[in-house]
């Protein structure tokens, strides 16, 4: 009995004697299956298989996926139009650093699950850092996610339940004294930069890119418009927060009100524009001058291994401690999320005695009888 004539692209014997399969793809380009067939049934039922991707539209090009991840991390990175210069560079940094040189030789197609884990097992035996393999491989997902939405790929091979998630390890809280005591053993023209970054929540560059107009002693607010950005080739550039919360109005301490205006009067310039902390001569401030300031003043004030984020991490938690809502939390960071507020809203084991000692009063001074 004749085979029946077929609807859907072609099989014809080759003379090794195995089958191989051929179609017409959506783009009118006549396209070969991946591989021959030892039976001429195996490439119908590849054929039926193809058929029935193209009519749900599941059908991907079976070239697209034929580009190293060394050419399309690179172009992933030039095509993030939108991305501020700070950001572009840590994503370059790990690219170049961590994913492409243990997969960028590796086809799009050819990246699958088990590669992944290798590769992500390679960097943490090599010594990298948790938070910095987190970062790099999240990274690499986003850009095979990319891939699968541009029908690239079919799915996305990052697989790891919880590798995106940065496990940061606990920094270091100051106290109230020491946070005076670091200030003190600074130059006097940047004893202001660390009380207003622990006791305003302000990072670096927010405190880089302040102005004279940008505090108002009278209402006792400094207002948080722009940020400083210090480039790979030594550049300043000077932009808005990286979202909207990072736009805000942080109230002073009264009490630092007095510091606050005796430092403009004696090292900030007159105009409204003019930049509140700076170098010795005048120039904006940059994080590799700042440097040798800190380390000698860390050593000084007796708390070896503090980084200057951390002024901003202890002023959150004692902004949580001093009874402020999430909501407060959120506007005084600057973060959009909740996620970052929650961390320092946890309840403290002080905390919490105190909570049973209150409730325990409840008990023990109930009326009796009831």
């Amino acid at each position: 009995m004749p085979r029946a004539r077929r609807r859907f692209g072609r099989v014809r014997q080759l003379p090794s004697g195995r089958w191989q399969a051929r179609y017409h793809g959506p783009d009118g380009i006549d396209r070969a299956a991946p591989h021959t067939f030892e039976r001429r049934g195996d490439a119908d039922r590849w054929l039926a298989r193809t058929e029935d991707d193209l009519q749900a539209g599941d059908w991907l090009d079976p070239d697209a996926g034929h580009e190293l991840l060394s050419e399309y991390g690179v172009r992933w990175v030039t095509e993030r139009a939108g991305l501020r210069p700070r950001t572009r560079r840590l994503y370059e940094g790990l690219f170049r650093l961590h994913i492409s040189p243990g997969l960028g030789g590796l086809l799009l197609t050819d990246i699958t699950p088990a590669r992944v884990r290798t590769w992500r097992a390679d960097l943490l035996g090599a010594g990298v850092g948790d938070v910095t393999v987190a970062k790099a491989y999240r990274l690499l997902k986003t850009m095979l996610g990319t891939a699968v939405g541009d029908r690239v790929l079919r799915s996305n091979p990052c697989q790891i339940r919880g590798a995106s998630t940065e496990r940061i390890a606990e920094r270091p809280l100051l106290t109230v004294s020491q946070v005076m005591a670091l200030a003190d053993a600074l130059p006097e023209r940047f004893r202001l930069l660390v009380v207003l970054g622990t006791f305003c929540s302000l990072r670096w560059g927010e405190l880089a890119a302040l102005t004279r107009n940008a505090i108002d002693l009278d209402r006792g607010v400094v207002d948080v418009r722009v940020t400083l950005v210090e480039l790979a080739d030594g550049r300043l550039l000077t932009g808005p927060p990286k979202s909207a919360a990072g736009r805000r109005v942080v109230a002073i301490p009264p009490s630092l009100l007095p510091v606050v205006a005796a430092h403009l009067d004696e090292f900030a310039g007159s105009e409204t524009s003019a930049l509140v902390f700076t170098g010795a001569k005048g120039a904006a401030l940059r994080r590799s001058n700042f440097q040798k300031h800190w380390v000698a003043a860390i050593q000084s004030a007796g708390v070896p291994g503090v980084h200057f984020h951390d002024l901003r991490h202890t002023g959150n938690t004692l902004t949580a401690h001093s009874g402020a809502t999430l909501s407060d939390l959120m506007s005084r960071m600057g973060h959009s999320s909740t996620r970052a507020a929650r961390i320092y809203l946890h309840t403290s084991s002080d905390r919490d005695v105190a909570v049973a000692a209150a409730l325990d009063e409840l008990i023990t001074k109930r009326p009796t009888g009831t």
